[in-house]
C-alpha cells in the first residue's frame, strides 16, 4: 500500500486539526474548529478532524504508516533556549525553565496526541509518531505544496514554536535548509498580535482586523519604530512595550478576573487607554497603520537581507506561519521586481502545520507530494443528508429541490444575487484554511449598492470597517487586478483597475484594493459557472464572498450547522447543494 502519513497539529493549544497523504497525495485536511463548533478549538486535540480524514480515505488506524506532529523537543545544545533565557531575564522563573526543562510542551504534548489516537483505535505499539520542528512545518507547507521545482526561497513568520519565530531558508530538491531562525521574544508576528490585543481585538483571531483597520489611519502620524528594529541582521523587538510576560503584563479586570496581555503598562502610557468596542476611531485607526507599516518595512528588510540573493537566482517564494496571512505585506512582497512567483500556503496559521509535517515526513520517506492546487478537502454532503437534516431541524425549514442542479443552481442563484439578495451558498467539500472559496460561503453582487453593509448589519454582525473579498474567473483576474500572478487561495491583495472600482464597488477596500480568489473552473465548477451566470446578467463575472458564519463563530460545516446559522440571521435564501432553503415562500 501507498505510504500513509497523518498529520496532527494543536501542540500551541490552538488551531488543531488533521491532514492526511497517501501516496504524495493530500486526500483529506479539516480544523477541529469546525466539527465541535467552537472557533480556534483551543485545549482540544484533532479527535473529529482525524477521525474525518481515516473516514474520508476509507482507511483503518492499522493503515497509517507514521503520525507526524509540527512540535519537537529542542537541544539544550542549540542556541534557541539560551537566547529565550537570556532576553527573559527579568522572569527568572521562565529563564530557567527554558534551560532546565525546555521540553516539557513537547512531552506533554505528544502525551495527549497519545490519548488522541489511542481514542481513534490506535495501537500505540504498532505506530510511529514523528516530530517536526514546528518552523520546518511551516516551511514544508509552504514548499513542498507550492509545485516550485527550482531553488526555492522559504520564509516563516509566525508568533512563535517551541521557541523559534521567523523561519529563512531554501528549498532544493526537495530539500529545506535552514538559513536563520530568530527566537523568542524576538517575533514580528508576535509583536503584531501584542498590538492587535492592544487595539481589542483578541490575538490570534483579530490580526486580519488590524490590516482592514490599517488603510483608514495615517502611519506617518506615529513612529512605531521604538517597537522593533532589523540591524546587522538580528530582529530585536523591545520588550519593554510588547512580547512580555509576567510581571511586565498589563493587566485588566475582567468579570472579577485579572486578565494579563502581551503588552505592557509602559505602552499604554505611551499610546493610552487599550481600545474597547468596534467603533475605528482616532488615534487606533493610525496605531494599525503604524504597526502595519513596521511590520511590513521589517519583513521586507529580512527578506532582503536572508533571502535577496537566492530571489534574484531564480525569482521564487514560499511563505507561511501566522505572517503569511498579511494580504498586504504578500502584495508588497509581489512587487519585488525580482520576485516571479509567491506561494504562500493558504492555511498559513498553525491549522495548517498539520500538513506540513505530513509532507516533510512523506518528502523524508522517499514520497514527493502534489502542489496544492485547491482546498476543498473536507467533508461533503449529498442532497438527501440536506433533506434529511431539514426534516431533523427544529425551525421546520421549507426547502425545494433544484432539478439538474450543475446546471440550474448557478443561474437561479446568479438571478438571486442580481435582484440584490445575498446568498448562503453550501456546496462541494468544505474548505481547509481560514478562506471561504465557494464551498461554504455567503455570496452577494459586487455591483448592487449596500449589499456589503446589509451582509454586515443583518448576517455576519462584524465591525462596519472591514472590507469583503470578491471571487473571480481565470478571465477576468488579469483585466481587474492587473496581474496575471496566480492568486487561488485569498492570500494576497492587489490594486483594483480604475474602471472595475466602479463596476464592483462593493469588493473594493479604503485603499482601493482586493484580496481576491482567481479561480480556474476545474478546482469548483459550480461556483465558477455561477460567475459566469453573473457576468450574462450584469457584464461582471465577479462576486462578492465571505465565510458562511457569523462573528465569532467557525465556518459551517454541515447542513444543521447551516441551518442554524441561517435561521439566526437574517439571510432570505441559503442553498445546500440542489436544495434551495427560503425563510419565506413567495418572496420571489
Amino acid at each position: 500500500m501507498a505510504l500513509t502519513v497523518l498529520g496532527l497539529s494543536g501542540a500551541l493549544t490552538h488551531d488543531p486539526s488533521a491532514a492526511l497523504y497517501i501516496g504524495g497525495k493530500l486526500v483529506a485536511a479539516a480544523e477541529e474548529e469546525r466539527f465541535v463548533r467552537d472557533k480556534h478549538a483551543k485545549n482540544r486535540m484533532p479527535y473529529e478532524a482525524a477521525k474525518f480524514c481515516l473516514e474520508f480515505a476509507g482507511i483503518k488506524p492499522a493503515d497509517v504508516d507514521a503520525v507526524a506532529i509540527p512540535f519537537a523537543p529542542i537541544s539544550l545544545a542549540e542556541k534557541a533556549r539560551w537566547h529565550y533565557a537570556k532576553r527573559y531575564w527579568y522572569a527568572p522563573d521562565r529563564a530557567l525553565d527554558a534551560i532546565l526543562t525546555g521540553n516539557r510542551r513537547y512531552y506533554r504534548y505528544k502525551k495527549r496526541i497519545e490519548w488522541c489516537l489511542t481514542q481513534l483505535g490506535f495501537d500505540l505499539k504498532k505506530i510511529e509518531i514523528i516530530p517536526v520542528e514546528h518552523h520546518l512545518a511551516h516551511a514544508s507547507s509552504a514548499y513542498h505544496c507550492s509545485g516550485f521545482t527550482e531553488k526555492t526561497a522559504i520564509l516563516g513568520i509566525d508568533g512563535k514554536g517551541e521557541y523559534a519565530t521567523t523561519f529563512f531558508g531554501y528549498g532544493e530538491n526537495g530539500k529545506i535548509h535552514k538559513i536563520k531562525e530568530f527566537y523568542d521574544p524576538d517575533s514580528l508576528g508576535g509583536l503584531y498580535g501584542a498590538i492587535t490585543e492592544y487595539l481589542g481585538f483578541e490575538m490570534l483571531d483579530g490580526e486580519y482586523k488590524v490590516m482592514g483597520m490599517a488603510p483608514y489611519g495615517d502611519s506617518s502620524k506615529y513612529d512605531f519604530s521604538r517597537l522593533a528594529k532589523f540591524e546587522n541582521g538580528e530582529l530585536i523587538v523591545n520588550t519593554d512595550y510588547a512580547n512580555v510576560i509576567g510581571f511586565r503584563r498589563y493587566k485588566e479586570n475582567e468579570n472579577g478576573k485579572s486578565r494579563g496581555y502581551y503588552f505592557s503598562p509602559k505602552l499604554i502610557d505611551w499610546l493610552g487607554p487599550m481600545r474597547h468596542g468596534d467603533i475605528a476611531d482616532d488615534p487606533y485607526i493610525h496605531y494599525a497603520a503604524s504597526i502595519q507599516k513596521l511590520f511590513e518595512d521589517l519583513s521586507l528588510q529580512m527578506i532582503e537581507h536572508y533571502l535577496g540573493d537566492i530571489l534574484r537566482e531564480t525569482g521564487k517564494l514560499a511563505f507561511s506561519g501566522g505572517g503569511a496571512l498579511n494580504v498586504k505585506l504578500n502584495q508588497k512582497i509581489i512587487a519585488r521586481s525580482d520576485l516571479k512567483e509567491l506561494f504562500v500556503q493558504p492555511a498559513s496559521g498553525d491549522a495548517g502545520t498539520a500538513v506540513g509535517a505530513a509532507s516533510y515526513v512523506s518528502v523524508a520517506r522517499g514520497v514527493p507530494v502534489e502542489k496544492m492546487e485547491h482546498v476543498y478537502l473536507g467533508p461533503a454532503y449529498s442532497n438527501e443528508d440536506v433533506i434529511a437534516a431539514c426534516a431533523r431541524h427544529p425551525a421546520k425549514p421549507q426547502w425545494q429541490q433544484i432539478e439538474n442542479g450543475d446546471t440550474c443552481v448557478p443561474q437561479r442563484i446568479a438571478q438571486l444575487l442580481v435582484d440584490g439578495q445575498p446568498v448562503a451558498w453550501f456546496q462541494g467539500r468544505m474548505e481547509f484554511g481560514p478562506r471561504a472559496l465557494g464551498g461554504r460561503s455567503i455570496l452577494g453582487c459586487p455591483s448592487a449598492a449596500g449589499v456589503a453593509d446589509r451582509i454586515n448589519e443583518q448576517i455576519k454582525f462584524r465591525e462596519r470597517w472591514r472590507p469583503f473579498c470578491p471571487s473571480m474567473i481565470d478571465t477576468v483576474g488579469p483585466k481587474m487586478l492587473g496581474s496575471d500572478h496566480p492568486a487561488p487561495f485569498m492570500t494576497f491583495t492587489f490594486e483594483v483597475a480604475e474602471e472595475w472600482k466602479s463596476r464592483v464597488p462593493e469588493v473594493v477596500h479604503e485603499d482601493g484594493t482586493s484580496r481576491a480568489q482567481v479561480l480556474e473552473r476545474e478546482h469548483n465548477p459550480r461556483y465558477y459557472d455561477l460567475m459566469v451566470g453573473l457576468e450574462k446578467l450584469t457584464g461582471n463575472a465577479v462576486v462578492l464572498n465571505t465565510s458562511l458564519n457569523r462573528r465569532g463563530e467557525p465556518m459551517i460545516c454541515s447542513p444543521t450547522d447551516a441551518l442554524n446559522m441561517f435561521y439566526g440571521s437574517d439571510l432570505e435564501y441559503l442553498v445546500m447543494e440542489d436544495i434551495l432553503v427560503k425563510k419565506t415562500f413567495g418572496l420571489e
